[in-house]
């Protein structure tokens, strides 16, 4: 593991191109050695890894599609690290005992070494895995999977099974599994705003020349409301309440709210003020501005009133929300509130729909107890804030639902310096996968 973590393969910067190709052949000999037939997929882009496992005596045995990522984001800022970020150390932890230290420990190189663990396992003690086993590992999914698309429809067939495994979720906490049923969906948008022609004098020009950056922040401030809420027309109009019973099944996990914002140095909820943390990150679309830009922004001071003003804006969509008619009601909330002289456009556009499972699944069911019989009690069946756009991909271009279960954890800081991954999450999460494996192969051989 400390070899894949030494690879600095980060996919969104060209000069780490040939790091990923070292990544991705690594992961190939590491799954051969395990005794799957492995190869390297060149694309356009980063190559994938596709290795199987098949038993030539029993063809009409249980296939499952593990799915994992060798790339990692970039370490920056290097000053906050406490060491090399591709030189893993194993760290003792005064909250949770040892940790592996190095970019790449939790998102996603380390989840992905608990599915390989679990496979040698398997092979050294039996000679054979319980269920015919397909891997997939991409090495642009910090980077918005470019490649996955046309890799997807090329190779579809391939590899379709009964059902995917994703190990890029995480833990309810250190010592209790959880079993992610739910993804929000995603759509985004990067909005610009031209005024005049060109920079002006803000002596000359300031008070009658339209400033695009205010333009901007008001269209900004008119997205929510005094409650929170997002007001776009229609945007709401998809979105399912809740039941009752999963209102209580939430408030019966305990989640601690002040605790939650307090890792991040904040303490009042931001968001609806009429729903509850869990509610809003699980049950309720958002909007959110990821970067603004305009005008000077260098040291010191330059009087001007800029040309151009632009923002990017992503939406977290759930169930039944379609991301193309979000974006073409953010198109409309946007062009009546544009005064004259204001020209807008629009790139970068695209997204996902939002995914959910039957948790009464029979595989669902089974991973659930064997997640149960390795940490000692049931886990926690958790919806998920973010996206994994490969999920939906699974299910609309394959066929496939997927099960997400992850060993992370919160205070794993993924994306940030000093990424750890808790060495029990590591070894549980190992045997988790063993015992879930089996319970798919018990569970059709049931039927």
């Amino acid at each position: 593991m400390f070899q894949f973590l030494a690879i600095p393969s980060i996919s969104t910067d060209p000069a780490y191109h040939e790091s990923c190709v070292q990544a991705a052949d690594w992961c190939a000999d590491a799954t051969a050695r395990h005794r799957l037939r492995a190869r390297v997929e060149p694309t356009e882009g980063k190559p994938m890894v596709l290795a199987k496992w098949r038993d030539p005596a029993d063809t009409n045995r249980p296939h499952v599609l593990f799915y994992g990522h060798y790339d990692v984001q970039p370490p920056d800022p290097l000053a906050l690290w406490t060491a090399s970020p591709f030189e893993a150390q194993l760290v003792d932890d005064a909250q949770h005992g040892q940790v592996i230290v190095a970019r790449g420990a939790s998102d996603d190189k380390g989840q992905v070494m608990t599915f390989f663990q679990a496979c040698r396992a398997w092979m050294e003690v039996h000679g054979a895995l319980p269920v015919d086993v397909t891997v997939l590992l991409e090495g642009e999914e910090e980077s918005g999977s470019p490649s996955l698309a046309p890799f997807l429809g090329t190779h579809g067939d391939a590899l379709k099974a009964d059902i995917a495994l994703v190990c890029d979720t995480g833990q309810w906490d250190a010592q209790t599994p959880a079993i992610t049923a739910f993804l929000r969906g995603l759509a985004f948008s990067e909005v610009t705003l031209t005024g005049p022609s060109r920079d002006l004098h803000s002596g000359i020009y300031g008070g009658p020349a339209q400033n695009p950056i205010r333009v901007l922040c008001q269209l900004i401030a008119d997205l929510h409301d005094e409650t929170g809420r997002i007001a776009i027309p229609g945007f709401y109009d998809a979105v399912r309440e809740p039941s009752s019973e999963q209102r209580e099944a939430w408030r019966a996990l305990g989640f601690e709210t002040d605790k939650f914002l307090g890792e991040i140095g904040l303490s009042v909820p931001a968001g609806e003020t009429d729903r509850s943390v869990l509610e809003q990150l699980w049950s309720r679309p958002t909007v959110e501005v990821n970067g603004i830009v305009g005008g000077y922004t260098g040291p010191g001071t330059k009087t001007v009133i800029p040309s151009q003003a632009s923002a990017k804006l992503s939406f977290r969509l759930v169930p039944d929300q379609d991301p193309a008619k979000i974006i073409d009601g953010l198109h409309r909330f946007v062009a009546e509130r544009s005064p004259p002289d204001v020209d807008v456009a629009y790139g970068g556009e695209g997204g996902s729909p939002a995914v959910g499972f039957d948790t009464n699944a029979p595989a669902f069911r089974a991973a659930a107890q064997a997640l149960e019989a390795e940490w000692g009690k049931a886990p926690v069946i958790v919806g998920c804030g973010a996206s994994i756009p490969i999920v939906e991909s699974f299910r609309t271009r394959l066929g496939m639902d997927a099960l997400l279960v992850g060993f992370a954890l919160e205070d794993d800081r993924i994306h940030s310096p000093n990424e750890k991954y808790n060495l029990s999450s590591f070894e549980k999460g190992a045997r988790s996968w063993a015992r879930i494996l089996g319970a798919l192969g018990e569970q059709d051989a049931r039927r």
